[in-house]
């Protein structure tokens, strides 16, 4: 007589075990999207991050694939400039009462090792959705000493063309509408 067993305890058999996604929560106390724009084409460039951060990012690093689905406060905008903020949050620039999140939608691609190199995704700023590639440049997962959870943080960088999402002030006074982009994110194993 033949009895099936289940795929999972087979492998359990074999000595392997088989991992399934893992879902991160974004850390909005560790996580700031932080950019570079230019001041009058080249006089200096001014940076700025955003404070509130929040979503979620799935990770399989067996199948070396995940997701990551996130939303960025924009009035939370700083550039250690309180009336440069205010100015940034106003309709000449964010308009953050009409658009008050952006957000970023991708997947984990490019695997090495288990960790992801790339993230290819759609990001939408001021109502405008355009693709954007991140470049993963550093990823790292440790169990955090403090609530003794699984903790994720990467670093990524890319460029975006403000004008593209209808924010092109200064452009009159030769301002450059090329956004370097500099993320730092950390998030929590949900479960």
């Amino acid at each position: 007589m033949k009895i099936a067993l289940p795929a999972v305890t087979l492998a359990l058999m074999a000595g392997s075990v088989i991992a399934e996604p893992v879902t991160y929560k974004i850390d909005p106390a560790h996580t700031f999207p932080s950019f570079e724009a230019d001041h009058f084409g080249g006089l200096s460039v001014w940076r700025g991050r955003f404070d509130n951060t929040s979503g979620t990012v799935l990770i399989d690093k067996d199948k070396g694939t995940g997701t990551v689905d996130v939303s960025v406060d924009t009035s939370s905008i700083d550039f250690g400039n309180p009336k440069l903020n205010e100015h940034t949050k106003s309709a000449e620039m964010f308009d953050v009462q009409k658009y008050p999140t952006a957000t970023y939608k991708g997947k984990l691609t490019d695997f090495r090792n288990g960790v992801p190199t790339k993230v290819q995704g759609e990001f939408t700023l001021h109502g405008v959705t355009h693709p954007l590639t991140l470049t993963v440049n550093s990823f790292k997962c440790i169990t955090f000493p403090q609530d003794k959870k699984e903790h994720c943080g990467a670093d990524l960088s890319g460029t975006i063309n403000r004008a593209d999402y209808g924010i092109s002030y200064g452009d009159k006074y030769g301002f450059k509408m090329d956004v370097k982009l500099a993320i730092q994110v950390e998030g929590v194993r949900a479960s």
